[in-house]
């Protein structure tokens, strides 16, 4: 998460000519230096692996404010729904010079770099020095805060592997993690963030870490299972902000823009559930949310969730009012909500039919399970094969030009924001925690939940 980072020292050196860092990492913001590596003595001596200000894998060392060592890529890294596998070697006993410093991602090695300087034969790295601090997720004191999520952070000090050694190419020629590797650490390796927020190391040396700045979360979204958030690409009307790894979304307050945000994951087929909490407002007359689905792309600044054909959702405002939105009309429908109320929302795009609940309660006597009937259900949803995306989005928007409304999602990693869900509810796909109790047969959105 942002502004979160962990650190340890070494009272002795590793193994400064060669070493491999591998790790997962899931970007959550664009733009500005995002470290998930660094070894710091201060701004003129330093070694990091980062994310860089135009979206660039950055590998480089330097010494007395010179660069040493530097791997820039051509090429760049925008998608904050995946997960990408990084392993970064230093290698300067290499006696190749091409093959001192190396960068992977996915499985395949970079060759293409804006900037490539290769360290001198035998050149000592600034990792795992004494009198450095070590960092994952910020470079020094209080900058290059990694914005996202990271998974299985493996430093193997004193060998050189490739990324075969930490993933795999699967069946559908994915590459995918290994969670349980055979590799080697050497005496100052560590392998640590495994299937968790542990800090203690799992390989056998008991190099553990310490929390730094900011509060670790313990989310179910990892590499082997991608979950739903809000889209900080589908943004460009609203101009929103996004936090908590983009669970969190506060609309935008711009004059007259009144557009939603779509998320990251499509629904075509199957049954779906997550919940979405209202937490705060500017001021008490701009709060007109709204919460649903929608199936096309956003094209204007007035562009809210029910004005189109493919658009459903429901409402409340300041004077207790509530409404079902769809194609530019609204009903009067359901109960009225606030801040702080859960939204319940279940998609059974196997009949068709959308569903919304309030605080563990199902609104007009609503019945998930109830197939082809749709006992309660707000809508019959145009199916997804004839909509313009052709897949069912979860939306949210603020309707008021002026203010704005901001929206925990919990799509399954069972946190509102940094809080973790009370009491969880029962789940029989087990995909997924969730404040209230999963409708049977219903999933969390999610890659094995949409594979299940």
């Amino acid at each position: 998460m942002a502004a979160t980072a962990i650190n340890r020292d070494w009272s002795s050196a590793g193994n400064r000519l060669k070493w491999t860092y591998s790790a997962w990492v899931k970007r959550s913001g664009l733009g500005g230096d995002h470290n998930f590596f660094s070894a710091y003595v201060d701004a003129q001596n330093f070694c990091e692996i980062k994310f860089q200000n135009a979206d660039q894998i950055q590998f480089q060392n330097k010494t007395s404010n010179s660069w040493t060592a530097e791997l820039k890529t051509n090429r760049v890294f925008r998608d904050t729904n995946a997960w990408y596998h990084i392993v970064a070697v230093w290698d300067t006993a290499n006696a190749t010079s091409g093959n001192r410093l190396r960068l992977y991602v996915n499985g395949v090695e970079e060759t293409s770099f804006g900037t490539e300087t290769q360290p001198a034969q035998d050149y000592a790295s600034g990792q795992i020095q004494v009198g450095n601090n070590h960092f994952i997720g910020k470079l020094g004191s209080a900058s290059g805060y990694f914005n996202g999520y990271i998974s299985h952070v493996h430093f193997c000090d004193g060998y050189a592997y490739a990324a075969s050694d930490f993933g795999e190419t699967d069946s559908n020629g994915v590459w995918k993690i290994k969670t349980s590797p055979s590799v080697s650490y050497g005496t100052k390796g560590f392998f640590i963030l495994k299937d968790g927020n542990s800090l203690t190391d799992q390989s056998p040396n008991s190099n553990n870490w310490t929390a730094n700045t900011g509060t670790l979360t313990n989310l179910k979204d990892s590499p082997s299972n991608v979950f739903n958030t809000w889209n900080p690409l589908d943004n460009y009307y609203d101009a929103g902000t996004f936090s908590n790894g983009n669970t969190t979304y506060q609309t935008g307050t711009a004059s007259s823009v009144y557009t939603r945000n779509n998320s990251t994951l499509g629904m075509t087929s199957g049954k779906y559930y997550w919940e979405v909490k209202p937490i705060s407002v500017n001021t008490a007359g701009d709060f007109y949310p709204i919460i649903g689905i929608s199936s096309k792309q956003i094209e204007s600044a007035t562009d809210w969730l029910g004005k189109q054909a493919t658009d459903y959702g429901f409402q409340s405002n300041p004077a207790g009012e509530k409404y079902k939105l769809n194609n530019n009309s609204s009903t009067s429908w359901g109960t009225s909500f606030t801040l702080n109320d859960i939204i319940s929302v279940a998609l059974d795009l196997d009949n068709n039919k959308i569903y919304f609940g309030k605080n563990g309660t199902w609104m007009e006597s609503g019945d998930p399970t109830s197939g082809s009937t749709g006992t309660g259900a707000a809508f019959t949803v145009t199916a997804s094969a004839s909509t313009p995306l052709g897949a069912y989005f979860p939306s949210v928007c603020n309707y008021d030009g002026t203010g704005y409304v901001k929206f925990d999602a919990n799509f399954g990693n069972g946190y509102f924001g940094t809080t973790a869900v009370s009491s969880a509810g029962t789940n029989a796909s087990n995909y997924g925690v969730f404040e209230y109790d999963v409708p049977t047969g219903y999933t969390a959105l999610c890659t094995k939940g949409l594979n299940s």
